[in-house]
């Protein structure tokens, strides 16, 4: 199986990105890790909302340009599913028996995802109601899918 993570912006602090390199080293054994980043938009401070609708906007067509036809979205999106470790390990063992071989999780930026990227989205996932910094997400993000394999494959986790 090979997955995407496709973010908004570049990892700017180095415990961020030794905790994504520590994690793709460990998804290693496990599936391809691509990872692919696109420019962010600077948001001015106090920006009327149609100019944060333009960035969300500009940084989702960057984001759709890099997704193919074929592959399965799923959007990081505060109001997406839920699941619980377990759920998730099953979702996405679900997906590879359903031949789903090119996952692409998508991490928007600091404004979150436009509507475009929302509505060509297979899934929507959501780690909490509450808001994390989208860098921080990529970490998260990573960790859960380490932890979704080793269940998967019947491996010890921490619960």
């Amino acid at each position: 199986m090979k997955i995407t993570l496709l973010a908004v912006g570049k990892i700017k602090e180095k415990y961020l990105r030794d905790g994504i390199a520590e994690y793709a080293k460990r998804l290693g054994r496990y599936c391809r890790l691509e990872m692919l980043e696109v420019a962010d938009e600077r948001t001015p401070d106090g920006a009327p909302e149609a100019v944060e609708e333009q960035i969300r906007r500009t940084e989702g067509e960057r984001l759709l340009r890099m997704i193919r036809e074929t592959d399965y979205v799923i959007a990081l999106a505060i109001d997406g599913r839920m699941p619980d470790s377990v759920e998730l390990s099953a979702k996405l063992e679900s997906l590879g028996v359903q031949g789903e071989s090119s996952l692409v999780f998508v991490i928007g930026g600091s404004l979150g995802l436009s509507d475009a990227v929302l509505r060509r989205a297979d899934y929507r996932l959501s780690f909490s109601r509450m808001t994390f910094p989208h860098q921080l997400m990529r970490v998260i993000l990573l960790e859960q899918l380490y932890r979704s394999f080793r269940i998967m494959k019947g491996e010890p986790y921490h619960k």
